[in-house]
């Protein structure tokens, strides 16, 4: 199986062989998979992550989507959702006429009430282990609002393009949500997986951590809380995102620690000891591992932006 992870939307363009994109934190693109100039167009599997969020809109004729091990069940008109740093598989997958995606970038997003939005649409969580199918007249809609997106990110870019891209997929997103809840009423819910009790379990506790001054929940004390061995709660999200709990846990202290960097002028000490970290050094070493600059390198590269 090939693996292929995208820090950024540029290398995703390229390997999808597509035009760089006119801003390097959002992008609208519009083509067919099977075209010849896509890298990605292989009989093997592959699996995929990528760094920033993805809103697809595809034909899916054939082929087969795997997250961690749940198979997505998919048919025409189907949109995915995906957050940044899950593990999507994909084999033969066939896609019928045009497919359109969304990528941004979390730093895109950052600061704007989108931001706070996305946390309360379960579906980039993987909540409900299947794609939105929409009905003809909601994939007409849906493909019109995408078109729409895509003329405002090629025009060359002024003091209103963000607010105006980012309140078009703010209003994409209610409208995909809406029509999730019509395909609830037609199907039954799936149970909660392990990954989404884990998820605002580790939440709630890091904004503990925050309020209260305490240290990182470390993986035993989650596992314990959650009723579980260790070993089975890793394995458990292993075998459902792809990725262990230490990779969760240090997702989300980064995640946090962008926020803290960007919204005050605290020293990166000060952000290091409020997140739970005895050791601020460690705290930089983890942040440039996972981000490839130190905390304070992206913060000024940032704000400049």
């Amino acid at each position: 199986m090939k693996k292929f992870h995208f820090e950024t939307i540029n290398e995703q363009n390229t390997a999808l062989g597509l035009r760089s994109p006119e801003h390097p934190l959002i992008d609208v693109i519009k083509m067919s998979s099977n075209s010849d100039n896509n890298q990605l167009n292989c009989g093997e599997s592959i699996s995929l992550s990528t760094s920033f969020y993805s809103i697809s809109l595809k034909h899916i004729t054939a082929g087969e989507l795997m997250y961690g091990r749940t198979k997505y069940d998919c048919s025409n008109g189907t949109m995915l959702f995906f957050a940044p740093n899950q593990e999507l598989t994909a084999s033969g997958i066939k896609i019928d006429s045009v497919a359109r995606t969304i990528s941004f970038h979390p730093d895109y997003i950052r600061g704007h009430k989108l931001q706070e939005e996305l946390k309360r649409y379960h579906f980039f969580n993987y909540s409900v282990n299947e794609a939105l199918h929409l009905s003809p007249k909601e994939e007409q809609h849906m493909a019109s609002m995408f078109d729409v997106l895509q003329v405002e990110c090629n025009n060359s870019l002024d003091a209103f393009s963000k607010d105006l891209i980012l309140s078009q997929i703010s209003t994409l997103l209610m409208y995909a949500n809406r029509y999730y809840h019509r395909q609830f009423m037609m199907r039954k819910e799936a149970d909660t997986s392990v990954y989404d009790q884990f998820s605002a379990l580790l939440e709630t506790r890091l904004e503990a951590v925050i309020i209260e001054l305490a240290s990182i929940p470390d993986v035993e004390e989650l596992a314990q809380t959650m009723k579980m061995t260790s070993r089975y709660l890793s394995d458990a999200l292993k075998a459902e995102t792809g990725k262990t709990t230490k990779d969760w846990i240090h997702y989300a202290l980064i995640d946090k620690s962008k926020d803290r960097l960007l919204s005050s002028k605290d020293s990166v000490a000060t952000i290091a000891y409020s997140l739970g970290f005895e050791y601020p050094q460690y705290f930089s070493r983890l942040f440039k591992s996972k981000v490839g600059m130190t905390p304070s390198q992206y913060r000024t590269e940032n704000i400049r932006n």
